[in-house]
């Protein structure tokens, strides 16, 4: 017997197996019941030793509005160089929650650090968190803080 087809039979089988569909699940399992999360509050668990953390409220958050923060690295004319920490939450009418996460040996030493925020609803910006000056690298409150028109 010739040593091809026996091969050409052996890669045709092999094919065949392949291409069968994956075996269904028996029954399909229920999910578990589903806490409940305050909305703009993210569960990131406890804080790890490696990381530092800056937190607050930001009030005058309409609902739905979309808030993005952030840490940066501000040069001599205020433009942003590094991002250090961000977040998006979602407004819901009342003081919105909000915590940062950081490496405070990314934490450049003597340079310029802001907390900035904004908010925008549809696409469009409607409000903004004037710059707050974060200058050590340590897990820090800051209360609460308000976003303001948009120019």
């Amino acid at each position: 017997m010739q040593l091809r087809p026996l091969v050409l039979l052996t890669l045709l089988g092999f094919l065949v197996a392949c291409s069968s569909e994956a075996p269904k699940p028996a029954a399909p399992v229920p999910a578990p019941a589903q806490e409940k999360k305050v909305p703009g509050i993210e569960e990131v668990g406890p804080l790890p030793a490696y990381q530092r953390e800056i937190s607050g409220n930001l009030t005058n958050v309409p609902a739905g509005a979309e808030v993005e923060m952030a840490l940066l690295v501000i040069d001599e004319r205020s433009r942003p160089q590094q991002l250090l920490a961000s977040s998006v939450l979602t407004g819901n009418g009342k003081p919105l929650a909000f915590r940062l996460r950081f490496n405070p040996e990314a934490f450049p030493a003597g340079a310029r650090v802001e907390l900035r925020g904004r908010a925008s609803q549809s696409g469009q910006l409607i409000l903004h968190l004037p710059a707050v000056r974060i200058t050590q690298a340590i897990t820090q409150t800051t209360g609460p803080l308000q976003l303001v028109k948009a120019p």
